[in-house]
């Protein structure tokens, strides 16, 4: 869409000038008016102006006028006395909404291109990213990310949206730093109690192990075979018991036999001297024999009983004397391996849990890195699939390259061909720019800015400050 007229009269500092379809240089001195022109037509688009004077003074009313090849007519005229007026048909016909159409027919650049080169480098990535068009939306986010994170600004353009994802500074870098770094102190937690556990370590054998019915056992055996030894000992000492009890019997009936001699001694010694008692010591003495006897029965019967206990204690012990003591060796072997296993349960358990901790965090860690790297990736994806009017342009971790380059590495003349293409983002929409004070531009810098206009078939409005006292128009083609 190209203009082919341009009629303004009474805005800013013009009285009233018109312009054909071509482009031209527009110059002259200061305050002759030049500026005014392109003020005029970006008021024309936008209804705005930096200007607070906008109606030439003396004058009621300013209007500017622009048609194009395609049908469209833009009439704006701004009042000091009544409301402002504007009309913009296409083909004859009020569109709707005028302002919004009129904003889809030019980029701000189109207004101001040398704008562009004084821009940070910051603000010309961002203006260059803002040129790749492709639909989306936080649907588009949520659906790639499973979240749409707090710490974005979505006021940018998808590409800067994707670089502050999976940018070093970004929240999902730095929390997969923090993540990472639990993973290092549990791995090295986990490696220090790993060294002190057994290899091969069965926890659920050893939790399950009953150590108290083990010692049961143990001890059960030990009692066993503690019976066997105690009656083997027995035996061997019976013989040697029973000689005990018959010696005590013999020696019994010696101390007896030594009592009743003495005690005849003494009777017979004392018959002299007590004939009076002699008939009650004779039959004392009868009787003595007698008492022997029975001294002698007793003497056996406590033998006998002892011989009975003795016979009573040694069938307990025959129960044992044909038994072979138990191997608990083994089972002893088996406790002490089981007492030493057991040990290591708290701190295998406690390394169980730190494994699992571990395993969530690789987990939470690599979704961080499946959004990282998905935020490197779409980039490409995107720039498969957008309108990119730029030619060669690339981007790399979210930095617009044109022909493997930053902008920041671009010459003036590059980057003013550059502005150029920039400028004319919106290619079904007014292919026309205005270009303000280039006499800033070195003649050879101006020209090649022209030539790109030309090469890209866009009309251009250009001023420059001369010496001229009057506004001249030079038409360029």
């Amino acid at each position: 869409m190209r203009t082919t007229k341009i009629k303004i009269k009474n805005l800013f500092g013009i009285r009233e000038t018109e312009l054909d379809g071509r482009s031209v240089e527009i110059t002259g001195a200061n305050g002759v008016g030049k500026t005014s022109v392109i003020d005029a037509f970006r008021y024309a688009l936008t209804n705005q102006s930096d200007r607070s004077i906008i109606v030439h003074e003396g004058e009621k009313e300013g209007e500017i006028i622009i048609e194009t090849d395609t049908g469209l007519s833009i009439d704006r005229r701004k009042r000091t006395e009544q409301a402002d007026y504007k009309s913009i048909k296409e083909n004859g016909r009020e569109v709707m909404s005028p302002e919004s159409f009129l904003k889809q027919l030019f980029s701000p650049l189109q207004l101001d291109p040398v704008a562009f080169t004084l821009m940070t480098t910051k603000e010309k990535n961002r203006a260059i990213l803002d040129l790749v068009e492709f639909d989306w939306d936080l649907n588009f986010i949520n659906e790639n990310f499973g979240e749409i994170p707090s710490w974005v600004n979505y006021e940018q353009n998808i590409l800067e949206v994707l670089s502050d994802m999976q940018s070093e500074s970004g929240e999902w870098f730095k929390e997969r730093q923090n993540v990472n770094r639990d993973i290092r102190n549990e791995t090295a937690f986990i490696e220090d109690i790993a060294k002190d556990i057994p290899e091969h370590y069965q926890a659920d054998t050893w939790e399950k192990y009953d150590l108290g019915a083990a010692y049961k056992k143990l001890e059960q055996i030990k009692e066993f075979n503690s019976r066997i030894e105690r009656a083997k000992l027995f035996r061997s000492s019976y013989d040697a018991k029973l000689r005990k009890i018959e010696a005590d019997k013999m020696i019994e009936i010696s101390a007896e036999e030594k009592a009743i001699a003495a005690e005849r001694e003494s009777l017979l010694s004392g018959i002299e001297r007590m004939k009076a008692e002699i008939k009650a010591n004779e039959e004392k003495l009868a009787g003595l024999a007698g008492k022997l006897e029975d001294k002698k029965a007793l003497a056996e019967s406590r033998f006998n009983e002892a011989k009975t206990k003795l016979d009573s204690d040694m069938s307990v012990a025959d129960e044992y004397l044909d038994k072979q003591p138990l191997d608990c060796a083994e089972l002893q072997a088996e406790i002490g391996n089981a007492e030493n296993m057991k040990r290591h349960l708290n701190e295998y358990n406690r390394m169980k849990s730190m494994q699992e901790k571990l395993e969530r965090l690789q987990e939470v860690s690599a979704e961080f890195t499946r959004k990282i790297e998905l935020a490197r990736a779409l980039p490409g994806t995107i720039l498969e699939n957008a309108h990119i009017p730029i030619e060669g342009l690339t981007v790399k971790d979210g930095i617009p390259l044109i022909n493997g380059l930053p902008v920041s590495n671009l010459s003036e003349g590059e980057q003013l061909s550059l502005c150029v293409d920039v400028a004319l983002s919106k290619p079904n929409g007014l292919q026309i720019i205005l270009i303000d004070g280039t006499e800033k531009l070195t003649s050879e810098n101006r020209e090649k800015l022209y030539s790109k206009c030309r090469e890209k078939g866009v009309q251009f409005i250009a001023t420059r400050t001369t010496d001229d006292t009057e506004m001249k128009v030079t038409y360029l083609e």
